[in-house]
């Protein structure tokens, strides 16, 4: 349950901003201040989310579409668009891979490329990665050189139920990318959605080995992961405002960030439950929060985190 715990306590925050006044943008001109209740009046973008430990994110338009999204250790996502969908996202920098509270101190790197159905949904995304790692200094040298250590090759499907239309699950295939030898998935994780209204409501994600060397046949999962997202406000959730695409790659550049599954949802809910279902008697981890709301009824905090808008 380690893994867990990070993330909500990434969610949770625990704590408030001292102050957050004469912030600037990129351009530099001002941002709200979220110390008043004037809020932003007209359309927005989503430009911070902070608490008052550090910037967990920092996002970046080039005019009306997400270019550029800074986050932990100056790791930076690239956005790419082709007319108005997501056609590549790369990133470099680091990341908690295991979940553990800690970035990783090898690096990554990682393309995506999102295929679109003959409807413009999404359908697949199609990633290749580089994890680089430092090796250990050889004397006089205080910093050893970091070099390749291992590629990987990922496809992720998204599946869409067909009455509702809604995200059902999205079932990810990974296997390593080793010159000279034949390339074969070696394990899965697959993650389900259940919905109220247009929400979340639970999240279920399965963690296992790939069977044979065919890339179709799933063995018995190892792990099982719950989330579960109640009492949603009916304001709206700052991640509204960010691509549907960009949030489906935030979610699965790790295997445990599933707990960010309400990105997806267009209100914030106030009670978050955590489960290791792979134990004989699970037991739920609850958090809670309330909102605050500018004028226009988007999220101003929650969780501990203070959303920063910008004028569009």
């Amino acid at each position: 349950m380690k893994r867990l715990f990070y993330f909500v306590l990434l969610l949770a925050g625990f704590s408030a901003i001292h102050s957050c006044k004469d912030l600037l943008d990129e351009n530099g001109d001002p941002l709200v201040d979220i110390n008043n209740n004037s809020g932003l009046i007209g359309p927005r973008a989503l430009y911070r989310e902070i608490t008052d430990a550090d910037t967990i994110a920092e996002y970046h338009y080039n005019g009306l579409l997400l270019s550029k999204v800074i986050t932990d250790s100056a790791s930076i996502t690239d956005v790419m668009f082709s007319g108005d969908k997501v056609s590549t996202i790369n990133f470099r920098g680091f990341l908690d891979m295991d979940g553990n509270g800690k970035l990783e101190k090898d690096s990554i790197s990682f393309s995506q490329l999102f295929t679109y159905g003959n409807t413009g949904r999404l359908e697949s995304i199609s990633e290749n990665r580089s994890i680089y790692r430092r090796a250990a200094p050889i004397p006089p040298a205080t910093l050893g050189v970091k070099a390749l250590f291992k590629k990987t090759k990922s496809i992720f499907n998204l599946k869409y139920n067909g009455s509702t239309a809604k995200l059902d699950s999205i079932i990810m295939r990974n296997g390593d990318d080793v010159s000279g030898t034949p390339f074969a998935y070696t394990k899965y994780t697959k993650v389900g959605y259940e919905y109220v209204g247009d929400n979340i409501s639970k999240a279920v994600k399965y963690y296992g080995p790939m069977i044979g060397t065919t890339g179709n046949v799933y063995g018995t999962p190892a792990q099982k992961l719950g989330y579960a997202y109640s009492n949603y406000d009916t304001q709206i959730s700052a991640y509204t405002l960010l691509p549907f695409a960009y949030k489906v790659s935030a979610l699965i550049s790790t295997d445990y960030k599933d707990i960010r599954s309400l990105m997806l949802s267009p209100n914030s809910p106030k009670r978050i439950s955590v489960t290791d279902l792979s134990l004989p008697i699970p037991a739920p981890t609850v958090f809670s929060t309330d909102y605050n709301y500018d004028p226009q009824t988007y999220v101003k905090k929650g969780f501990g985190i203070n959303f920063i808008y910008k004028p569009l």
